[in-house]
């Protein structure tokens, strides 16, 4: 029996968690009607530009003042429009959120992107799998890794790579030579 449907969920979440992030942009910048994707460049290229010439981009998305219109019931009955200027202290706090929340999904974005093309590596270059099982264990040797590499398919591999991951480098070398043997090949670990 073979783990390459374990494989293929763990790849699969990982594949999940990139989309969640990608469609968590989607929405915040529909959320802003289109503001939310350029907002961290704008904020940082804000600093840049002189004092007279400065447009604040986080003054636009959350205007700390801004015109309100009250209705009111005079004396007669009529309704009577008074404009007067609001405070919205809580739009400062949200400047702040916001910008925190552009940089942490564009930081998710890229380290969720770069390891799911590191996983499609590891899926479609099969030369690639010896020298992770070798990195993750130094003491075992690069030809039992290969051997044993060839011998899996990719799920075994990847249940493999992940004992290694949470296992000690000897007690793992000592896994993959008795592993070796038993697929009929000689281990190779160095001492």
């Amino acid at each position: 029996q073979t783990h390459k449907l374990y494989a293929l969920r763990y790849w699969g979440c990982e594949l999940l968690c990139l989309l969640n992030i990608v469609l968590q942009l989607w929405m915040m910048d529909s959320f802003f009607n289109g503001e939310f994707f350029s907002y961290g460049t704008r904020v940082l290229g804000y600093s840049e530009v002189p004092q007279e010439e400065r447009y604040d981009p986080m003054i636009y998305i959350f205007p700390r003042i801004t015109k309100c219109t009250f209705h009111k019931f005079g004396a007669s009955g009529s309704i009577q429009t008074h404009d007067s200027l609001c405070i919205l202290p809580l739009n400062i706090v949200n400047e702040k959120t916001y910008i925190f929340l552009w940089f942490w999904y564009i930081i998710l974005a890229i380290v969720l992107s770069l390891l799911v093309i590191y996983r499609l590596v590891i899926i479609f270059v099969p030369s690639v799998r010896p020298r992770l099982l070798h990195a993750r264990s130094r003491t075992l040797a690069m030809e039992t890794a290969v051997l044993v590499s060839r011998r899996t398919d990719i799920g075994d591999w990847w249940l493999l790579y992940m004992l290694a991951r949470n296992m000690d480098p000897l007690i793992y070398r000592e896994l993959i030579s008795e592993l070796s043997k038993r697929m009929g090949e000689k281990p190779g670990a160095r001492a």
